[in-house]
């Protein structure tokens, strides 16, 4: 690409965002703008905008003020909010795929119905947001503030919560498998109903938790800690519970086939049988209540491991293929739609 040919793609990705930049600078509360793709807005002062409907790609809005901001049915695919003030914004049924609100402040925000698969959101203020019936599958909350938020009805498969805040946090009836909440803060959580099968809970700290009627088969909650948290009904077959706290935690009618409980502290846990300690696979570091005794495990229920390690295949390299002549660049257009015309 010429110097020249550079200039003009950076100029038109610039001029694509301009007016929404020029609104802000002009205190605007209507945005006329209905389309934009790419450009910079960093740090503008967009508080109480409307913006709803906007398609707004590959934008930079970094360090940007847009508290109570409407975003409603809008596209944000791969766009920049990285520490940029959303409080009580709205962006329900957006999209947002790939986008990045690292640090981000979303307290109290209206997230509902996006489409957020692959959304950065590390080390992001979300507390009292609401995720309804989102849709999130791999998207990254590590070190979040997600105190007191909802993610009722979520499905957020493969998401990355490791050492994030969800105290007293609605995550009911959540898809979540294959989740990561290693070390994450989860007191009084409620994971009620939620799908978790292999989800990583490890070292978690998770006192008063709610895992009522949920699926974590196969999930992992070693070295956790789950005083006073409720397992009733909830199936935890092939689980692997070993070195985790569960001192006054319900078991009641939970389905413990399988699970790995060595070294798990049980001794107080309420609900426990000797029927589901007899299914559950034991040794002499198990502490059980009194009047239990555990056995342990033999034949196939030893193959119930949290790691595995891959198996490597040498396959015939693959000739290469002969490069593509680069396409020339297209210059990206503003698209706008002037309200009143």
């Amino acid at each position: 690409m010429t110097r020249l040919s550079r200039f003009l793609a950076a100029s038109a990705a610039a001029m694509a965002i301009l007016p929404i930049a020029a609104a802000a600078h002009a205190g605007e509360k209507e945005i006329p703008m209905r389309k934009s793709f790419g450009g910079s807005c960093v740090k503008c002062e967009l508080s109480g905008r409307n913006l709803s409907g906007a398609s707004i790609i590959g934008a930079n809005f970094s360090g940007s003020t847009m508290v109570g901001v409407i975003l409603r049915d809008s596209k944000l695919h791969a766009s920049v909010f990285a520490g940029a003030d959303l409080t009580k914004a709205d962006l329900s049924d957006s999209a947002m795929t790939g986008a990045n609100f690292s640090g981000a402040n979303l307290s109290s925000a209206k997230i509902r119905s996006v489409e957020a698969a692959g959304v950065m959101f590390g080390n992001a203020n979300l507390s009292r947001a609401d995720f309804g019936d989102s849709e999130a599958t791999g998207a990254v909350f590590s070190r979040a503030n997600l105190s007191g938020a909802s993610f009722r009805s979520v499905t957020i498969r493969g998401a990355v919560f490791s050492m994030a805040d969800l105290s007293q946090a609605v995550l009911n009836d959540m898809e979540a498998a294959g989740a990561s909440f290693e070390r994450a803060t989860l007191r009084n959580t409620s994971f009620r109903s939620a799908t978790l099968q292999g989800a990583n809970f490890s070292k978690a700290e998770a006192r008063g938790a709610v895992f009522a009627n949920a699926d974590l088969t196969g999930a992992v909650l070693v070295y956790g800690t789950f005083e006073r948290a409720s397992f009733r009904s909830a199936d935890l077959t092939g689980a692997n519970l070993q070195g985790a706290n569960f001192n006054g935690a319900d078991f009641n009618n939970a389905d413990l086939s399988r699970a790995l409980l060595q070294g798990a502290d049980l001794s107080g846990a309420r609900g426990l049988t000797q029927d589901q300690v007899d299914e559950a696979c034991a040794d002499t570091r198990t502490k059980l209540p009194a009047g239990l005794t555990g056995k342990g495990c033999s034949g196939a229920r030893l193959v119930y491991k949290h790691q595995v390690k891959p198996v490597i295949r040498y396959v015939p390299a693959v000739p290469p293929v002969p490069p593509v002549p680069p396409v020339p660049p297209t210059p990206r257009y503003l698209v706008t739609v002037i309200k009143g015309h």
